[in-house]
């Protein structure tokens, strides 16, 4: 049975969305990501961190935008 890296729990940062065993969000992670942080950077500064737990983030993002509804924006007027 593989490990469940993303987890939530009401009683840890406020139910948010983490990497199991740790505090840490996965909201962050992926902010540092977009902030161009590298991957080691991030394992530096969190050093109870894995690359697995690093791309973990990633992975839930990708599946939860797949199944998320598309709803098309207007452009806007010139």
């Amino acid at each position: 049975m593989e490990k469940q890296l993303i987890v939530s729990n009401p009683n840890v940062m406020m139910g948010k969305l983490i990497v199991a065993g740790t505090r840490i969000t996965v909201e962050l992670i992926l902010e540092k990501l977009g902030a161009g942080e590298t991957i080691q950077q991030i394992l530096d500064a969190h050093p109870r961190l894995t690359r697995e737990a690093v791309l973990a983030p990633i992975a839930f993002a990708k599946e939860a935008l797949r199944a998320d509804v598309i709803y098309p924006v207007a452009e806007a007027a010139a």
